[in-house]
């Protein structure tokens, strides 16, 4: 089962990752992130490439100009995601055969990044504009259109931002703080991960 669920590893260091990876993977988390401001970045990306590039998506957070994109791109990252909607950034990525989560929290915004070809959107800070905002924006959007809730979405309402228009999460760190044991990791994914299948079967 796919999941649409973002893990979001801020601070992982290179030789931190592969244990954390593969703690996410077994849990059933099969979308991981390194923001680009953590320790040596894309040393952690590629190392998780070379190691779980089969078994998941791996890819950069925070990532705010084409140059990043391309280095990505060069390390066989499949996911880019930004904080922002950097419309350069977005058509950069899907050029590159990636995967484009951009920040949006406007319909401008919202329809500027669908416009330069995102494949989803990430909302955020998604705690400022909230289930009822989110609910309204989505009656605009094409109804194929793939939504993230990120800051402010974790397993205590998984189902209220289901009922709003979300079908994803990233999530950060109710999963992972830099520092904690791979042992922790895993028990906080399959939290998570037991969380979104409940929330996601009552939403059905």
């Amino acid at each position: 089962m796919a999941r649409h669920l973002v893990a979001i590893l801020r601070g992982i260091r290179p030789e931190e990752a592969p244990a954390h990876a593969q703690a996410l993977i077994d849990a059933g988390i099969t979308l991981i992130e390194v923001p680009l401001n953590s320790p040596d970045p894309f040393d952690s990306i590629e190392v998780l490439v070379r190691d779980f590039g089969s078994a998941a998506e791996i890819g950069a957070g925070t990532v705010l100009d084409t140059e990043a994109v391309a280095r990505l791109a060069g390390i066989g990252a499949r996911i880019v995601v930004s904080p922002n909607c950097d419309t350069d950034v977005i058509a950069a990525t899907r050029a590159a055969g990636m995967a484009s989560y951009p920040g949006v929290l406007t319909p401008t915004e919202c329809f500027a990044a669908l416009g330069a070809g995102a494949t989803a959107l990430k909302i955020f800070p998604s705690f400022l504009i909230g289930t009822a905002g989110l609910k309204a924006i989505r009656a605009v959007l094409p109804p194929e259109t793939l939504i993230y809730a990120v800051g402010g979405a974790d397993a205590s309402n998984f189902s209220d931002w289901f009922d709003a228009g979300a079908q994803g999460f990233g999530i950060g760190t109710a999963l992972y703080r830099p520092g904690q044991s791979p042992e922790n990791t895993a028990a906080a994914a399959k939290a998570i991960v037991a969380a979104y299948d409940a929330a996601l079967e009552k939403a059905r």
